[in-house]
């Protein structure tokens, strides 16, 4: 079965984040996505109990995706504990081999910082070389900084120009808006990133205005990240995929 791309929808994905402990939750959390919308599905690895963490599990999770797209992630987390960089790095190797079509890598991988970006020469190199790695295993690559909280728009800019400068697919930021100011600024940082970017970007903001994440993709955000419904695992920040298909549906 041929697969739909992130990049091939001329509109924004409606990428459904599938989280769970165990397989059996997220092949739920699929078949119930599906028919609401989804056009692409989000797992993130670190959540899985390790006794779950081997290539058959996740060949069979990506059969399951069938024609929709896969994206996934390895974070430092909980689970991942004790888990050094270079470590979290293979596994996500593993993951494209096993057959996910965009793999997320945070920015600071191999030198942890705040606000996940590192500009250190050594970490820089070593994420090119595992850019180039998940690429021949014919993967793409998403390279994502959470910052967490309101960023002027030189320093976003900064960040995105270095995730596309070595190597990634797509660039993911996110930030913080905690009033209306800074709502309305993010919104102008979106366009900034459309004018000065030649990948496509994941722009999102937390805090207490979060219209990035309800209207982003029709202003020049490649995804929508939104889930099917609220546990224990999902993130709350992520809006409702029946509600944010109804909002792309009807502003288009």
């Amino acid at each position: 079965m041929s697969k739909n791309a992130f990049f091939d929808n001329g509109k924004a994905t409606l990428t459904c984040m599938v989280q769970g402990d165990n397989p059996d939750r997220i092949k739920e959390l699929m078949e119930k996505s599906a028919p609401q919308g989804a056009e692409a599905f989000g797992i993130q690895f670190e959540q899985m109990d390790s006794r779950y963490r081997s290539k058959e599990t996740y060949k069979e999770l990506f059969v399951c995706a069938e024609d929709k797209p896969t994206y996934v992630t390895n974070y430092r987390s909980a689970k991942n504990e004790g888990k050094s960089d270079e470590q979290l790095a293979d596994e996500l190797l593993e993951l494209a081999e096993c057959g996910a079509d965009l793999c997320d890598m945070m920015g600071d991988y191999f030198d942890k910082q705040p606000g996940e970006i590192t500009y250190d020469e050594t970490a820089v190199a070593k994420q090119k070389d595992l850019i180039d790695k998940l690429h021949k295993h014919g993967a793409k690559v998403l390279m994502s900084s959470h910052i967490f909280k309101f960023t002027p728009a030189d320093e976003v800019l900064k960040i995105a120009l270095s995730h596309q400068s070595r190597g990634a697919d797509i660039s993911k930021i996110v930030v913080g808006a905690d009033n209306m100011e800074q709502q309305l600024e993010n919104l102008r940082i979106i366009n900034l990133l459309k004018e000065k970017l030649d990948i496509p970007f994941l722009f999102l903001s937390g805090g207490e205005c979060k219209l990035l994440r309800r209207i982003g993709g029709e202003l020049g955000c490649c995804m929508y990240l939104c889930v099917y419904e609220y546990d224990k695992f999902a993130t709350p920040l992520q809006p409702l995929l029946k509600n944010i298909k109804a909002i792309r549906d009807n502003i288009r």
